[in-house]
């Protein structure tokens, strides 16, 4: 019997929201992960490949700004 998963919200293209949510430009997010699991089900993803893709999406994340505590004395 075939694994069952839970309905999540996608975008009109059929990625997952969570997975661009994040991300300054959630086009260009959605394309690459839709052409890295191509990449990935022909079993053609290098090492290099993936590498590139971590950095990139790091880059691609929103950063929050961290607020300074006040010492209490």
């Amino acid at each position: 019997m075939a694994r069952k998963f839970a309905k999540v919200p996608k975008t009109k293209r059929g990625t997952p929201t969570k997975y661009v949510r994040g991300s300054k430009n959630k086009k260009a997010t959605e394309d690459e992960i839709k052409s890295t699991a191509r990449k990935y089900a022909k079993g053609t993803l290098t090492k290099a490949e993936m590498d590139a893709i971590t950095k990139k999406r790091l880059a691609s994340a929103k950063k929050t700004s961290k607020k300074k505590r006040k010492t209490q004395k």
